[in-house]
């Protein structure tokens, strides 16, 4: 009795080292496959979207190597990897049910690179944060918030809720309905050709009086820009327009409330 149980023990024994040695080999494997893809990246993959493949690319390979390393260890250990493969058939539709979120994330994953909706390294807006996309993973997207530089996951089915950031930037500048109009519209060329001197505008132009505010005429401007500058140069778009309006003699604008008495 005593050489059965030492002859249980040697071949748990057995497994288990060869389990350890099938995972380290797995180990090893995927991270020279990775090293080899991170060598290869700057050379084979240079545009926006074939970057985005490339790092979805690499999270499948991951998930290749974690599911072939489960079952390789499953069957080590004596458990019959074909019947349970036999068996996701039966159980697929619970199992379905209870990874519902999951499938749709990969789904709409999948859907973000064949559409081209946004690639790494566009500027997206999810709710109220701006933020560059970082990886589109097979569950979820990060960007980092331009803000904070806050690293933010989404899942992926809430694509909907994400906007591409154009590089436009549109901003109304207010004059007093006071000053004649050549004079307003001369001024905001004048901003215009201030804001151009920023080297992260690309172009700058007056558009049109946009609006007959309640104390103010408003006129629109464009401004282009990288999607990734749009905070800093509207902050200083914001400065330009203060210091051509002052230089020109002219107050901002704001609400006044006339009041009347007998």
């Amino acid at each position: 009795m005593e050489n059965i149980f030492d002859f249980v023990d040697d071949v748990w024994r057995i497994k288990i080292i060869a389990s350890i040695i099938v995972l380290i080999a797995l180990f090893v494997t995927y991270r020279v496959l990775i090293y080899f893809f991170n060598k290869s990246e700057g050379k084979m993959f240079t545009s926006k979207k074939s970057k985005t493949y490339f790092k979805l690319i690499k999270n499948i390979i991951r998930y290749i190597f974690i599911v072939l390393g489960l079952l390789i260890v499953l069957q080590i250990n004596g458990v019959d990897v074909s019947s349970i493969l036999a068996g996701v058939g039966i159980i697929g539709v619970v199992f379905g049910l209870a990874i519902q979120d999951w499938l749709k994330d990969i789904i709409r994953g999948s859907s973000i690179l064949s559409d081209n909706y946004f690639s790494v390294g566009d500027i997206v807006k999810y709710k109220e944060i701006e933020g560059k996309v970082l990886m589109i993973g097979l569950k979820t997207t990060k960007i980092q918030d331009l803000k904070t530089s806050n690293i933010i996951s989404i899942a992926n089915r809430n694509i909907e809720e994400i906007e591409v950031v154009s590089k436009y930037i549109y901003i109304n500048i207010p004059m007093p309905y006071e000053v004649p109009v050549e004079i307003a519209e001369q001024t905001v060329r004048d901003i215009c050709d201030s804001i151009m001197k920023n080297e992260n505008v690309e172009n700058c132009i007056y558009k049109s009086v946009n609006e007959l505010a309640e104390s103010s005429v408003k006129y629109l401007i464009e401004i282009t820009t990288n999607p990734l500058n749009k905070l800093q140069v509207k902050r200083d778009a914001h400065r330009c327009i203060l210091v051509g309006m002052a230089k020109n003699g002219i107050s901002v604008p704001y609400n006044q409330i006339d009041v009347h008495t007998k």
